[in-house]
């Protein structure tokens, strides 16, 4: 019994190391500049962000989400520590909170919309403001 014990608390142990993501392609980098383009910071992360204030979002590979903000000239961008699934053609983020903020540490799901299923999950980071550069 002793034995089996120790083999489970091992086993649960390795489950909890620090997962990062993958280091972003060179695919990711350019989606990420394109989505950033005419856009800069305009503050420091922020560990909750209103849902009111997000109007959709969008993954630029497994390592960030790009949240829309209440207009168009506001973005958030989002680092989950450990990463997330990508949000491709016909998937969304399902998001179950019961407050009416979105925070750092909340868990987001990945769905197909059309066949229901789920492609996993991943906590969320901080959220980084950008707001658009008048040229």
């Amino acid at each position: 019994m002793k034995i089996l014990l120790i083999g489970c608390a091992s086993l649960l142990a390795a489950g909890c190391t620090d997962a990062r993501p993958a280091e972003p392609t060179a695919s990711e980098q350019s989606r990420m500049a394109a989505e950033l383009a005419n856009y800069e910071q305009s503050g420091e992360p922020l560990s909750c962000v209103n849902m009111r204030d997000l109007r959709g979002n969008r993954s630029v590979g497994e390592g960030a989400i790009v949240f829309d903000g209440a207009t168009r000239s506001t973005l958030y961008v989002n680092h989950p520590p450990a990463g997330c699934p990508d949000l491709g053609f016909g998937r969304a983020l399902v998001i179950r909170t019961t407050t009416t903020r979105l925070c750092r540490g909340d868990i987001a799901e990945v769905v197909d919309l059309t066949s229901r299923t789920n492609y996993g999950g991943c906590g969320l980071g901080d959220f980084t403001p950008y707001k658009r550069v008048k040229r």
